[in-house]
């Protein structure tokens, strides 16, 4: 997949005849590649967009302009009938394991249902999936009738990537799926990640706010601020060799088992983050970065790079 100049803006009414009097600028010309069977990593603040990201690459909400590139169709531009027929290719798990579950279905219909709906098996077919699919994430066939709400956090986190799972797909968006587990239920849902990364070929951008999840499961790693990518490189170089302030503020505040050992300088950030409805000029950072200078407040930096990209006037490693 190929992102290109991606943006979503969400207009902002007012008055009796619902006046547009601005917008609120959730992405703002994205662009970035994610290569067959690797994960890259999102991250960054509440807020910075990361999760409309997700959802406008798989068109639960249409973006605004700009293209996404996926095997050769621009999903931005394509009608409604083409996007069905490629949803069985783009899957999402969502954040809050419980509310994306149909409370008044069984779990067994709420797996078979995808298959169903897609034409791609018959009940009974779809019941023998159903029964497959829920012994590789980890859980036994016999809760098929049972409803979402008599499993626990971790477990409707498992079926929501069942669910997922269902139709084969080659691209999932992760939206934060562990954020709402305890953090042992955290690591069981990571490794069985990466397991069925392996097992099914799977491409994921794996959306998240803690870098200790991102670092494990990612090769890639994105970071974003209000609605504009600051730095995207390798997980390695991004924890080792970070250029951009923000991406340094993000790791400072990463805990460490030890804080005695943290061999890191601080760097202090003060105030809170803009609105996207009123981006600040130039640099959208520089309301908070130590380092700005008078051209950060002017001119927008360009995201620039082979392998480690970024959008600086002033990279930490000059």
């Amino acid at each position: 997949m190929e992102v290109k100049n991606l943006k979503k803006y969400y207009p902002i009414k007012k008055g009796i005849i619902s006046k547009t009097v601005g917008y609120v600028k959730a992405v703002d010309d994205v662009s970035f590649s994610i290569y067959p069977g690797e994960t890259v990593g999102l991250v960054g603040e509440s807020g910075c967009g990361k999760s409309t990201t997700g959802r406008s690459l798989v068109r639960l909400e249409d973006p605004t302009s700009g293209q996404v590139i996926f095997e050769g169709k621009d999903l931005a531009s394509i009608s409604k009938k083409e996007m069905r027929e490629l949803r069985t290719d783009l899957q999402i798990i969502f954040q809050d394991p419980y509310s994306s579950l149909n409370p008044r279905k069984r779990i067994g219909d709420l797996l078979a249902e995808p298959l169903l709906a897609h034409k791609l098996a018959s009940k009974a077919e779809a019941a023998e999936k159903v029964n497959h699919i829920l012994e590789t994430v980890g859980l036994s066939k016999h809760y098929k009738n049972r409803y979402p709400h008599e499993f626990s956090g971790g477990q409707r986190q498992r079926i929501g990537i069942a669910r997922a799972l269902m139709l084969h797909p080659k691209l999932i968006i992760c939206d934060e799926p562990v954020s709402a587990l305890d953090v042992s239920i955290q690591a069981q849902v990571l490794n069985l990640l990466k397991d069925l990364q392996k097992e099914f070929n799977l491409t994921y951008i794996f959306i998240a706010h803690g870098l200790g999840a991102v670092k494990y499961i990612s090769d890639r790693i994105t970071v974003m601020y209000l609605g504009k990518i600051m730095e995207m490189a390798k997980t390695k170089e991004i924890f080792e060799h970070p250029m951009h302030p923000y991406t340094e503020i993000l790791l400072n505040a990463y805990p460490v088992p030890n804080p005695h050992m943290r061999d890191r300088e601080q760097i202090v950030v003060e105030g809170d983050v803009p609105s996207p409805a009123h981006p600040p000029k130039g640099c959208v950072f520089h309301t908070r970065c130590p380092f700005a200078k008078d051209i950060c407040r002017e001119k927008v930096p360009e995201l620039n790079g082979t392998d480690h990209l970024i959008a600086c006037h002033f990279p930490l490693s000059q």
